[in-house]
């Protein structure tokens, strides 16, 4: 298993990962308003435009994309992981990956954290340092954990 920068010929392997998760676990946590939203975020356009950055992995098994992780700044921005490989330790291992490139900049990391992965990043030293709440059509609305994690005294 390894974890390496993503690139345009891989944005099809990285659609199917972002949208096999969000439409395997987030019914469980959120209506379907919610994985909608997530569904239509994660486009096409929006992978390349991360891709882009220089700011995005993937977590490639025998030849297959399984997971993906981008960062802006100081802020994890995504990572998913297939269903069929969670609870493998590959969302820890992207996690090592995306903290090891932003320590070398900054003395924290902040991530907003959707209801499934919360307890994943408390047991990595995360604290909730806010909610959010994102109001999306039908009156429904997306409420996530804000959290950081400080690896150097402020």
């Amino acid at each position: 298993m390894k974890y390496v920068k993503a690139t345009s010929d891989m944005v099809n392997g990285i659609f199917h990962v972002l949208h096999t998760a969000i439409k395997t676990v987030y019914p469980k946590y959120y209506p379907k308003e919610v994985v909608d939203f997530f569904c239509k975020h994660h486009s096409k356009e929006h992978i390349l435009e991360g891709i882009a950055s220089g700011n995005m992995g993937v977590l490639v098994y025998n030849d297959v994309i399984v997971g993906t992780g981008c960062f802006d700044g100081n802020h994890i921005t995504g990572v998913y992981v297939l269903p069929s490989y969670q609870n493998q330790g590959c969302g820890s291992h992207i996690m090592d990956c995306l903290e090891k490139e932003i320590d070398r900049m900054y003395d924290k990391v902040v991530l907003d954290a959707s209801l499934p992965a919360a307890c994943l990043y408390e047991h990595r030293g995360y604290k909730t340092v806010g909610h959010g709440i994102y109001e999306l059509e039908n009156d429904v609305k997306l409420v996530y954990e804000i959290m950081e994690k400080k690896w150097k005294a402020d």
